[in-house]
């Protein structure tokens, strides 16, 4: 899909710089940027300097973004290295600067896929996870659908605000207007929508992340993907979010956030580009 995007690329004295588009507005603040351009398009250059070694045997395994700023809607500017790079591993950082400023980070692993070992591993049961049906209408003009207990699948309003169990339902979006995103840049972008799925309640979205993690064993094999709220645990204004990285073959993933209290600020999520 290249079909819109979070940011347009240009060219400036200090390299490639990104150009936020309305797409990747918040609700979070007039001027706010939305955690999903962000760890998109941290996630590209991570990509773009995995690839530039040459290797084509390394798949992502794990992605972890730190949010230190609120990212805002003006020029960023992006950078990444290979931190090492080994015969099973590469661990690769990246940060994204605003105005001078260091506003978020990440770190990517990398690994080489092999065979599975033969022993049977406990895993809790998946019987949780609720597919959309076939012939939901596709995602036109929207970042994703909603399922919440109850109402089931929904793109907007609908009785989201309860404290049922939540999943979303999500069909790539570029990172960079013109250009393809990958399946990697897609997942990393998705991941940061965890907070909704595992914060979400009766008095709309009352936490605001401040990382993301996502590990994975693999990367989603269509265009759908979704994430399915495992885990929400609060305490003095601090949350902790899991969510199941699923598709119609199954999880693949789990993510993690950590999120504070920002309730004077709350958002209806269902209002479609919120956050």
């Amino acid at each position: 899909m290249s079909e819109g995007g979070f940011f347009e690329r240009f060219d400036s004295s200090d390299g490639e710089r990104l150009r936020p588009t309305m797409a990747a507005a918040s609700g979070w603040g007039p001027d706010s940027m939305r955690g999903m351009a962000v760890g998109g398009a941290l996630a590209r250059e991570a990509e773009r300097v995995v690839l530039s070694t040459g290797r084509t045997d390394l798949r992502p395994v794990r992605w972890t973004l730190d949010l230190c700023r609120p990212a805002q809607l003006v020029e960023t500017g992006i950078t990444a290295r290979v931190v090492r790079e080994g015969r099973r591993v590469c661990l690769v950082d990246a940060e994204l600067v605003q105005e001078g400023r260091l506003v978020a980070r990440a770190s990517g692993l990398f690994a080489v896929p092999s065979a599975s070992p033969r022993g049977s591993v406990w895993s809790p049961p998946r019987d949780a996870l609720i597919l959309p049906p076939d012939d939901m209408p596709p995602l036109r003009g929207a970042l994703r659908h909603y399922f919440t207990e109850g109402p089931g699948w929904r793109t907007r309003d609908g009785g989201h605000r309860t404290e049922g169990r939540r999943q979303s339902w999500h069909a790539p979006f570029p990172i960079v207007r013109g250009e393809p995103v990958s399946r990697f840049q897609w997942v990393a972008s998705v991941a940061d929508v965890a907070n909704v799925v595992a914060n979400w309640g009766t008095c709309d979205l009352e936490f605001i992340n401040a990382d993301v993690t996502v590990n994975m064993v693999r990367l989603p094999r269509a265009d759908e993907l979704g994430l399915s709220g495992s885990e929400h645990l609060k305490d003095a204004g601090i949350a902790v979010g899991g969510a199941v990285l699923f598709d119609r073959d199954g999880p693949f993933g789990t993510v993690t956030v950590s999120a504070l209290a920002n309730a004077e600020h709350a958002v209806d999520p269902s209002l479609q580009g919120s956050v």
